[in-house]
């Protein structure tokens, strides 16, 4: 129980404490969200229906149209749903057990270059952000991106303790599949981890390029070996790349996941344009992290984390090059100040729950800041960064908790109390014993007790639809998949209890997501369930698609309430010129599809596509319109 020779008694319960209070924190209630975001719940669905729809995230069984990420994290998923059956719990635990992965990576990181106890305080605080709580609960891409990148971040470590070029191709291999997860984001950690090895491993500069330019390429094969069976497979025989102008994975992760997040346009829309704007970030500046949009998601600990990283540099400036504390000081200091300057001046499409990519490395930081202050306490530099921590944190989190009045308003002036009580003992008190423990819990109620307190209030809410906030809200922005009432084709699919018709398994109680993508916008509308006649007819049918709907939201809700494969036209945004119109007329002449649902809509709100808007024209001209509850349904096979 103890572990290795020589390491503190407190150390392996103290983390095996730390991981199943992580798992409790997360797994706890799960389903009571039910599918979470119903646009990857679908494609999950998809992907235990059909091989293809797994290979490359499909939204649909029939291979119509794809998400718009690549298909990483749903390989996952899927294939836990396909072990166990699908259902909200096999949908929602994959994240959740991803949290716990990356919370016990993060703590085995830190402690090789710091020690036990700075990597029980990294864990620990990555455990209990309040949007790690929300992420590692919900089904977004982001869980296992952020796991990825802290598997990378364990492999930069162990490269750097003797130059391993195998350590570090690994750390490329990981970063490669984090592409495949999230494009671009995954690459921002990059430039530190450059830095850091350039810096600190103990080899000639010769070797040290060499070994970089080695891991560059085993990132390019870990990522680049999908990009190019995408790229190599005949177009007509794969479903169509959605997000993308030219069914174009490359064309998808340069263009809308790509320079299209950092600089607007390429169907993103503005996240800076205004402060009043915080469903996509409020305004662009230094200032954003701290802002009303992602403050309470992330900014807990983030001033301590930055003079943490400060006051660490200084006082390891006379360590050696290869001297490993610093190295990880470089690592997480450099992760952080990368990954949020992008975050604070992108100007396209931006979500708050990005900022789960920031709380490692605040983790990391804190738990380092921490010990070297506390063990160098007697030199006034020390004293003064440890100070600054506790009581820059208690100052900022009295000021986040009083952004929500109603939400333990008690807890404000005990943070505050606490942190500047632990800031003049700290100052004034190192020597004196008898106030040690007053110190203690004083640091640990200044820095722990907002975040965990927001943390604990997510963990207790459910959480649907396309952007999900944290805190005592139940957030279900921009889930709706339709405005016309009960009748409508958008909304959260099946009812509460019970399984999609036709899939591998039964869903767990709770209310199931409405239908959503994590970006694009969110659409606005209101969350409406497919009527039980809509349901009916579309369940007993035989061909290729069910049916076919505007916009991927619609079609999540059906294909989630029926079982049955439908088509998104014009993807996610609605705006993809996919099906074309031929293809739509050669599959509805081959028979592939029963009926066309009209006024589906798509998640980003930027209008249709010229294809959506011809298949609608040409619909409405060539077959008559019925009514099914409140929706418009034309029968294709009349």
């Amino acid at each position: 129980m103890r572990g290795p020779a020589g390491q503190a008694a407190y150390v392996r319960p103290a983390a095996l404490a730390m991981l199943a209070g992580t798992a409790l924190l997360y797994l706890w209630n799960l389903t009571a969200s039910g599918y979470g975001n119903s646009f990857y719940a679908a494609a999950e669905l998809a992907g235990t229906q059909s091989w293809k729809a797994w290979l490359f995230g499909s939204l649909d069984a029939g291979n119509a149209i794809t998400v718009d990420k690549p298909p990483g994290a749903l390989w996952v998923a899927t294939a836990f749903a396909r072990l166990f059956g699908f259902n909200s719990f096999t949908v929602l635990a994959p994240q959740a057990f991803m949290g716990i992965a990356a919370v016990g990576l993060t703590y085995l990181t830190v402690k090789r270059v710091a020690g036990p106890a700075a990597g029980l305080i990294a864990g620990s605080a990555l455990a209990l952000t309040p949007v790690a709580v929300l992420m590692f609960r919900f089904n977004n891409p982001d869980a296992l991106l952020v796991l990825l990148m802290v598997t990378a971040a364990y492999f930069v470590v162990r490269s750097l303790e003797k130059a391993s070029a195998r350590w570090l191709a690994l750390a490329g291999v990981a970063i490669g599949f984090a592409f495949l997860t999230k494009m671009g984001q995954a690459l921002l950690v990059l430039p530190t981890f450059t830095l850091v090895y350039l810096i600190a491993a103990p080899t000639s500069l010769r070797r040290r390029l060499l070994h970089l330019l080695g891991a560059l390429g085993a990132l390019i094969v870990g990522a680049g070996w999908y990009v190019a069976l995408v790229e190599l497979w005949p177009a007509s025989s794969r479903p169509y790349i959605g997000g993308s102008t030219n069914n174009s994975l490359l064309e998808l992760a340069l263009g809308y996941n790509g320079l299209g997040r950092l600089l607007g346009g390429s169907g993103n829309g503005g996240g800076g344009g205004g402060s009043a704007n915080t469903g996509f970030g409020g305004s662009t500046g230094i200032t954003r992290m701290f802002g009303s949009a992602f403050g309470t998601e992330i900014s807990w600990l983030l001033p301590a984390a930055l003079i943490a990283l400060v006051g660490g540099l200084w006082l390891t400036r006379r360590a050696p090059r290869t001297d490993l504390f610093r190295a990880g000081l470089v690592l997480w200091g450099g992760w952080l100040l990368v990954t949020a300057g992008v975050f604070s001046f992108m100007s396209g499409t931006i979500h708050p729950y990005y900022a789960v990519a920031l709380a490692p490395a605040i983790g990391g930081l804190v738990g380092m800041g921490v010990v070297i202050a506390w063990k160098q306490r007697a030199a006034l530099a020390a004293r003064i960064t440890l100070a600054a921590m506790v009581l820059a944190t208690g100052v900022w989190d009295y000021v986040l908790l009083g952004r929500t009045s109603d939400f333990l308003p008690w807890a404000k002036y005990v943070v505050l109390a606490a942190g500047v009580l632990a800031g003049l003992l700290l100052l004034v008190g190192h020597r004196m014993r008898r106030v040690l423990p007053a110190v203690v819990l004083a640091v640990v109620v200044s820095l722990g007790l907002g975040s965990t307190a927001y943390a604990a209030a997510t963990a207790a809410q459910t959480h649907n639809g396309s952007i999900p906030t944290s805190g005592p809200g139940s957030s279900a922005m921009g889930g709706g998949g339709g405005t016309r009432g009960a009748g409508g084709p958008g909304g959260s699919g099946a009812p509460s209890g019970t399984p999609p018709n036709g899939a591998n398994g039964s869903t767990s109680s709770g209310s199931n997501g409405s239908s959503s993508s994590d970006d694009g916008g969110g659409g606005m509308g209101g969350d409406a369930s497919a009527s039980s006649e809509l349901t009916a007819l579309l369940s007993n049918t035989t061909t290729t698609w069910a049916a076919a709907t505007s916009g991927s939201q619609s079609a999540a809700s059906l294909e989630l309430a029926t079982g049955k494969s439908v088509i998104a036209i014009g993807g996610f945004s609605g705006t993809d010129d996919a099906p074309t119109l031929a293809q739509f007329k050669q599959w509805v002449a081959e028979g592939k599809i029963s009926y066309y649902i009209s006024g589906g809509q798509g998640g980003g709100g930027r209008g249709g596509s010229s294809a959506a808007s011809e298949i609608q024209s040409w619909v409405e001209s060539n077959y008559t319109a019925t009514t099914v509850g409140s929706t418009t349904v034309y029968d294709l096979t009349s």
